[in-house]
């Protein structure tokens, strides 16, 4: 079936950290071509439904925090640059903001095999990414107000979404939604995340997780073509 006669128009909004964190961190997939994998699995979910846009919500790495530092920001930025240039109609980005007590927060100390005691604690840097659930939030609900979508994805594991899926299903009945949980299968051995349920109850259908082969088939070239300087993959990612 091709793209004019597909009858569903979805939108697809991703929680970066959550995919980040939830799925790609320690994998060699990081460098993941977002609308390709989406086209790719929708292909699969309803071969009716052509993927309009893809809706990223993020934050600006912190250089001081990362792991490769300085690296690590400009991994970032070149891969949102990739992206920019490789789906200039239908991908777009929304940036949230860091919070960050730099007086320092009192955390209880994590000892192993022993039970939390709230009075050996430590001072730590307690950073805290603000506002992508709000701004995913809002953007869900202001594209159904505006009809222009028949189904709408939400990549996220994370249950502070599930006031927004709740207000879809009750003021847009027609709105079909979907969730991709972005997380590992289960193995005997994994002690990945589990899908958050909480979503799912929402949800006219529910992916519960993300194969290593559904990423490996949605990655983007190495080097991708811009008006400017071509962007090439991190060479650490």
């Amino acid at each position: 079936m091709n793209e004019a006669t597909r009858t569903k128009k979805a939108a697809v909004y991703i929680d970066g950290y959550n995919l980040y964190y939830g799925r790609l961190r320690g994998t060699p997939y990081k460098w993941l071509d977002l609308p390709a994998l989406f086209d790719n699995l929708m292909a699969v979910q309803d071969p009716a439904c052509v993927v309009k846009a893809v809706k990223f919500f993020t934050a600006p790495a912190l250089g001081n925090f990362a792991t490769h530092g300085q690296a690590s920001v400009e991994a970032q930025g070149s891969y949102h640059r990739a992206l920019l240039a490789r789906h200039p109609e239908r991908f777009s980005i929304t940036f949230g903001t860091h919070s960050m007590d730099r007086d320092g927060s009192l955390m209880p100390v994590f000892v192993a095999g022993q039970k939390f005691d709230r009075t050996n604690r430590t001072r730590v840097w307690k950073i805290e990414e603000k506002k992508t659930d709000v701004n995913i939030a809002m953007a869900m609900y202001r594209d159904a107000c505006k009809g222009e979508f028949d189904l709408a994805v939400l990549c996220s594991n994370d249950s502070d979404a599930e006031p927004v899926l709740a207000a879809l299903r009750e003021d847009f009945p027609k709105l079909e939604i979907g969730v991709v949980a972005p997380v590992r299968p289960p193995t005997v051995e994994s002690t990945s995340r589990r899908h958050a349920s909480t979503l799912q109850q929402y949800a006219h259908w529910t992916r519960q997780y993300l194969l290593d082969t559904e990423l490996l088939a949605a990655q983007l070239p190495a080097t991708v073509p811009t008006r400017k300087k071509p962007v090439r993959k991190p060479g650490h990612w």
